[in-house]
This record gives structure tokens, sequence and C-alpha cells, in this order.
């Protein structure tokens, strides 16, 4: 049952895609949250990269090499994030960043994973931008947000980790969802939604 589950946002921020490179994480955010508890937890971290950070990257989370200099290479973060990672369902808005990252780490087991792009479409179809900050804003949750991690904005990994989380918890009580299956979250049924919107 969903009130019975404890759920873990991440977003990675990156460097930028770079002619003959592979995108690399320069910075990782988590949060925390159950029925019961509401947000028990956030981390966030740098990670450092050799490879440049694109300017249209930088352009997006003004993240530079400087911020960078004394941060811990992925490798290095392993023990955190699967302290906050194992034995939970994973969060993310639109997961394919996050699990490609997440593969440095081979054979981690992380998962089952729930997605908030495909549950805001699923849940709010009459929206036409279905992306995080777009979805948070229409719906009111940035103040929230804001509140739990202060002095930070959209693209910075905290900042979209949390708002996936308060996304998903929006979710979860607009449609009275604490005592569904997991299943609901995890395949969502756009017919489903619809019912349970009536």
């Amino acid at each position: 049952m969903i009130k019975e589950t404890v759920f873990t946002a991440i977003d990675f921020e990156s460097a930028g895609t770079a002619t003959g490179k592979t995108d690399a994480p320069v910075q990782v955010g988590t949060a925390t949250w159950s029925v019961p508890i509401d947000v028990s937890d956030t981390w966030t971290s740098y990670i450092y990269t050799d490879q440049k950070i694109t300017w249209a990257a930088q352009k997006i989370h003004g993240i530079t090499k400087e911020d960078l200099v004394d941060a811990p290479k992925m490798m290095m973060l392993w023990p955190k994030i699967k302290k906050r990672l194992k034995d939970v369902i994973v969060v993310a808005h639109g997961h394919g960043t996050e699990k490609r990252f997440l593969s440095a780490f081979p054979a981690h087991g992380f998962g089952p994973w729930v997605d908030t792009l495909q549950l805001s479409r699923a849940a709010f179809p009459e929206l036409t931008d279905h992306s995080l900050g777009n979805v948070c804003e229409t719906l009111g949750l940035t103040k929230e947000i804001s509140a739990l991690v202060p002095n930070r904005k959209w693209h910075d990994a905290l900042y979209d980790a949390t708002a996936s989380i308060i996304l998903l918890k929006h979710i979860i009580n607009t449609f009275s969802l604490e005592n569904s299956p997991i299943s609901t979250l995890l395949h969502p049924d756009t017919t489903q939604w619809r019912k349970l919107r009536e």
C-alpha cells in the first residue's frame, strides 16, 4: 500500500553533451517522503568531473568548474546514494537521465521507479506542458518546495528532487491514493485516473 511505502526522489544535473563525449553528472539531490512522516530527508552534493561543463548546461543550472573543485567523484558518493535509495520506491521526473547516471553503480538494484512525468500526464491531461517546473507552478506547489529547500531554484538538483517528491505527494493526496497499491503509481492508467477525478 502507498501509505506504508517510503519514496525517495533523485535528480541529477549534468555537464551537458559535448561532441565525442558522454554526458557526466555534476550535482545530485535526493528528497525522501512517506505518508506518516512527510518529507524526512533532503541531501545534495556536487560531483567532480574532469569534463568541461558546456555553455548550454551552465546557462540552465549555473554550476561552474569552480563549484566542483573539492567535490567528490561519483563513485565516492556510492555509500550516501545507496543509503537513500536502498529499499525505497525511487522517484524522478522523466527518469531516463537518473537511471543512466546510476548505471555507474552496476547491479545496484534500485527501484522500482515512479516517474512523476508519466503520473502528471495521467493525472492532469489538460496541461499542455508537463515539465516539472510548469506542473508545480500550475498546481501551486512552488511555495512548499521553496520552504523545504530555501535559497535554491529550478535546475538545482536538490530543488528538482524536492519538487518531484512534492508533486508525487500532491497527486497521492489529490486522488486519495493512500490505500491504493503501489502499482497505481508504477503503471498509471489514464482511464483509471479519469475515473478517480469524477
